[in-house]
């Protein structure tokens, strides 16, 4: 139970950033539990992101393929850049898109180093930027 509080937490911190900033956000309800769906989804002047979202203190981070294969169905059908959204402890949100995980014998994966790398933080939105 501890992990869903820690993740529903992170995503209604998501949610009020993008919120503030003057996005339309939809959470999805049951997302963890049906993997239907990513977990948000934001609006904004006809731009539309979605993002699965992960609150994880490791070194690495992992899809499981069929979640991967909805989010990637996801993104195709809705025209939507689909994202994780990695809330890492003392450094904020990371965005990482689908096609820059790594498929391996039992996920698809990023780790925190190659995030770090990347460096896609809220402000590649447009209307935030990098203080939030």
């Amino acid at each position: 139970m501890h992990r869903y509080i820690k993740g529903a937490r992170s995503e209604r911190e998501l949610i009020n950033t993008l919120y503030e900033k003057e996005y339309s956000v939809m959470r999805s309800a049951g997302s963890g539990v049906n993997s239907l769906s990513p977990d948000i989804i934001a609006f904004k002047s006809g731009k539309g992101f979605a993002f699965e979202c992960k609150a994880w203190n490791k070194d690495r981070l992992a899809i499981e393929p069929d979640k991967f294969e909805v989010l990637k169905k996801w993104e195709s059908n809705t025209g939507m850049d689909t994202m994780i959204a990695w809330r890492m402890n003392g450094k904020g949100w990371f965005f990482i898109k689908l096609d820059e995980m790594k498929k391996t014998d039992k996920s698809y994966s990023v780790t925190k180093r190659v995030a770090l790398e990347i460096n896609r933080r809220i402000g590649f939105m447009p209307g935030l930027d990098d203080t939030q």
